[in-house]
């Protein structure tokens, strides 16, 4: 097998939630701020942020590490993704026959966890 066909190993864990009814752009604002972070500090966050991406994030990052077998203190957030999904257009009526549209936009959220690495030697 050359270079270009090698398939990424994947350490670790994810899950995906597809499909949610929340903007993209502001769940990226939630996603960004737990990459990189303890899954259990990560999960606290989540569960005490007021918003409607952060429940969704939460759920997410828990199937991933339970997809995994692993204990939230023992895992790290390596990554958290929020891309765009399909759009639902709607038209609201408004004054003299005219018609505004309405964009109802979707998200998918991808989460991945890895396992914290012990360096120190025994």
């Amino acid at each position: 097998m050359d270079k270009k066909h090698k398939k990424k190993e994947m350490r670790g864990s994810r899950a995906i939630l597809r499909y949610v009814r929340l903007s993209p752009v502001k769940a990226r604002l939630i996603a960004k701020e737990i990459q990189g972070m303890n899954a259990e500090v990560a999960l606290a966050s989540l569960e005490f942020t007021p918003n409607k991406a952060a429940r969704a994030i939460y759920k997410t990052l828990a199937s991933a590490i339970a997809n995994g077998g692993y204990e939230a203190p023992k895992v790290n957030v390596v990554s958290c993704r929020v891309d765009s999904g399909p759009v639902l257009k709607r038209f609201m009526p408004r004054a003299r026959g005219r018609a505004t549209p309405i964009r109802k936009p979707m998200a998918h959220i991808y989460v991945e966890v890895d396992e914290i690495k012990d360096n120190s030697k025994k």
